[in-house]
């Protein structure tokens, strides 16, 4: 009897702190709707924050290394300020000593010298790296420990050490070695957040409308990098340190929300693990009175290693295909407002502040394509062919944009929200649904972790993509914007043959399988239950 209290026990300090609160106060548990919802917005919230304090850099480079034009003074990013702005007059005919000089006094050693540039693109490379190499570790952490611990951790480190970046601020700071070191730790603990996150959406739905349920939580991404441009812009006017802290302060509390509330496992509070379609309310609420018992398997399955995870079929091809994908996306990302400060619209040349307003547009061109990527291949049930097709589709919009976007504003704004839409689309497809899908593959017989393991992998190659991408931009614009162009035709094209197999696999299982329908039709009939469900496994 003592035995049997103690296991009800153990089972139900399972429960996140917050939710026990929540039962206790309702007297009774929330349905597995409820459970779903919320974890789709505790999630949302969280890797919103994690884009969110990746923000602040882009937006004090004006500050620590000012344009001597004055173009980058007082910016304020879309939606909060205007997209369109004229260059404004500023000392742009000065000689290179001047130029120099108003760097010394304005900026913020050591990245207002000679070389400020180059270092300020040495901590986001950095960043980036430690975030890459970060990113495998961290995948085959999260499947050995409890996710939502080891999510909050990441969470409130992160948050720590950007904080510390804008202390560097207060304390007066000026070594090079600390900001890179700061730097580069933040991008160690970042790298726990996508592995999670995918990780426990895996685990609470099924595979059948995953990829619109993931293409519409994907917007995170897009709603953080905002979120975050207008958190560090908020503070800039009161010195440089507050643009980290406010990012910094608001993943540390998104993180002790996580810890909170998020419920990582379904059967940690009582619901089957979900394969497939999802279970009806009333049938999951049934087998959660079997379940209760049984609550110590999400800390009893065993994890899988990198190599085994590798082994799964189309974890590789689509680790590829990601490397190019995130490739084309970062650099967008990082070059775009340059490009477009560079490039005259109308036989007008843009401001910095400008540039950066219009930007954030081909992330509103990324939520549609996320969702839209999710929906199809939910409907033709080809992850595979969809991110492929968007990817191929992508070459000729990136090509009309490089052509014709300098026309006319309309233009512009038109053929970047479309060529955001095709380069984001299967980016974000392969970074939920594909990599929740092979986490939870039929080859690991449903008793393995690997889905932050499989994530890690994916989204880990592709982070080397998105760190090479922008540095070969630097030295490929120097010779001309139409050769950053051709690398992204390129990287596109690459990015959709190297899932060509899969791509084949998915037409030949359909085809016989719509050749079959149709000749055994009548028997098909005649024999099949009027409630079954085709798409169950």
């Amino acid at each position: 009897m003592s035995r049997g209290r103690s296991t009800d026990m153990d089972n139900y300090n399972k429960y996140p702190p917050g939710i026990s609160l929540i039962r206790r106060i309702r007297g009774r548990d929330w349905s597995i709707t409820t459970y779903r919802y919320a974890v789709l917005l505790v999630t949302f919230i969280a890797y919103t924050a994690y884009h969110a304090s990746r923000k602040p850099s882009s937006i004090v480079k004006s500050v620590l290394d000012p344009d001597p034009s004055g173009n980058s003074v007082g910016f304020r990013p879309w939606p909060a300020g205007d997209i369109f702005i004229k260059r404004e007059s500023a000392i742009v005919n000065t000689s290179s000593v001047e130029q120099f000089e108003f760097r010394k006094h304005m900026g913020w050693p050591p990245f207002n010298g000679k070389d400020g540039t180059s270092k300020l693109g040495g901590i986001d490379l950095a960043f980036l790296g430690c975030y890459a190499i970060g990113m495998y570790g961290a995948g085959h952490l999260g499947d050995k420990l409890d996710l939502r611990i080891f999510l909050t951790t990441g969470m409130v480190c992160s948050g720590f050490f950007v904080g510390l970046f804008g202390m560097g601020y207060f304390w007066d700071i000026h070594a090079f070695w600390f900001f890179l070191l700061m730097q580069m730790l933040a991008g160690l603990f970042q790298a726990t957040g996508w592995p999670s996150v995918v990780a426990v959406i895996g685990n609470w739905f099924g595979k059948r409308k995953r990829g619109l349920i993931m293409g519409v939580w994907n917007a995170h991404t897009s709603i953080g990098n905002i979120t975050g441009s207008l958190l560090a812009a908020s503070v800039l006017q009161y010195g440089w340190g507050w643009s980290f802290i406010l990012p910094g302060g608001f993943i540390i509390l998104s993180g002790i929300m996580v810890f909170l509330f998020l419920a990582a496992y379904p059967e940690d509070v009582g619901f089957p693990i979900p394969n497939g379609d999802v279970a009806a309310d009333e049938e999951s609420q049934m087998s959660k009175e079997r379940l209760l018992v049984n609550r110590e398997n999400s800390a009893n399955r065993t994890s899988i290693g990198l190599l085994q995870a590798c082994l799964i079929p189309g974890v590789i091809p689509f680790a590829l295909c990601l490397f190019f994908a995130k490739l084309v996306a970062y650099t967008f990302l990082y070059w775009l407002p340059f490009y477009l400060s560079q490039t005259a619209i109308e036989g007008q040349y843009m401001s910095v502040k400008s540039a950066g307003n219009l930007s954030t547009l081909f992330d509103v061109g990324g939520i549609i394509g996320g969702i839209l990527a999710g929906y199809i291949s939910d409907k033709l049930r080809a992850r595979a062919t969809t991110a492929a097709s968007f990817m191929y589709a992508a070459i000729p919009a990136i090509l009309l944009y490089r052509k014709y976007g300098s026309i006319s504003k309309v233009s512009n704004v038109v053929l970047m929200m479309i060529a955001g839409l095709l380069v984001n689309g299967p980016y974000a497809l392969i970074t939920t649904a594909v990599s929740a899908d092979l986490g939870t593959h039929s080859s690991l017989r449903g008793d393995s972790r690997a889905l932050a393991t499989v994530t890690a992998i994916i989204d880990g190659t592709g982070s080397v993509g998105a760190a090479i991408g922008p540095l070969l931009t630097g030295f490929l614009s120097s010779k001309g914007w139409d050769q950053v162009f051709y690398m992204l035709i390129a990287g596109a094209f690459a990015a959709g043959v190297l899932l060509t197999h899969l791509v084949i696999n998915e037409i030949r299982e359909k085809f016989p399988k719509h050749l079959s329908s149709e000749q055994n039709n009548s028997a098909g009939l005649a024999s099949q239950p009027l409630l079954s469900d085709p798409c169950s496994p």
